[in-house]
């Protein structure tokens, strides 16, 4: 059983089909960090400014709660980590010294942003969560060759992947293999796969008119 805290990024409110406040506050803080390159724009205070700023809120009334969030659950979680500090001019001399924190994605926190459907640029995202694997070259490869010919396939496995992490279905978000992706298989992955194995079996005509088909009603 895991003790440590649970990731709510796909919580929602019991009364309505909306994002908890918790849950797009660490989603917002995981795009932040998967897509800004800038040291300085990874401390606690640039990313509570910049949610802010997309918020139209007052980035000090925020501030408590990325702190929160990123010291007690995506770091504990091991979703981000320390990427180093940044020495302050001005302030109290002991904070000079050991200067402000920024942060950066974890493999386990590329995972998460992958799933993610707010985060665009996911190809890249991928590229640089594979550099870090010690998965199968095949697996690898598979992923890969899968995601540019249907890359919505691809990362609803993410979502469904993480998602199963979220509500304690897996215990760890790595490795990230078959055997794990066998963990979360459920009707819609079995309907895919039967549509896949027989379309490869029709006749180019047959397949033709339903691609014509799904064309029109999708």
């Amino acid at each position: 059983m895991r003790l440590d805290p649970k990731l709510p990024i796909f919580d929602t409110f019991k009364t309505k089909n909306e994002l908890t406040g918790e849950a797009q506050r660490q989603r917002a803080i995981i795009a932040r960090l998967a897509t800004e390159s800038s040291p300085s724009l990874r401390t606690r205070t640039a990313i509570s400014q910049k949610i802010a700023e997309e918020n139209g809120i007052a980035w000090k009334n925020i501030y408590s709660g990325i702190f929160h969030d990123l010291d007690k659950v995506l770091l504990p979680l091991g979703i981000a980590e320390e990427a180093g500090r940044l020495p302050l001019k001005r302030g109290p001399k002991a904070l000079q010294e050991i200067g402000i924190p920024y942060y950066r994605l974890t493999q386990s926190g590329l995972l998460v942003a992958l799933s993610l459907k707010d985060i665009s640029d996911k190809e890249q995202l991928l590229t640089q969560f594979f550099s870090m694997s010690k998965s199968d070259p095949e697996f690898q490869s598979t992923i890969l060759t899968l995601t540019e010919i249907t890359p919505r396939f691809v990362f609803s496995l993410f979502e469904k992947y993480v998602r199963a992490y979220c509500v304690g279905k897996l215990e760890n978000l790595l490795p990230f293999n078959l055997a794990n992706l066998k963990k979360i298989s459920d009707e819609s992955l079995v309907v895919q796969r039967e549509i896949l194995e027989g379309f490869i079996k029709l006749s180019k005509l047959e397949k033709e008119r339903i691609l014509n088909f799904v064309q029109v009603i999708s």
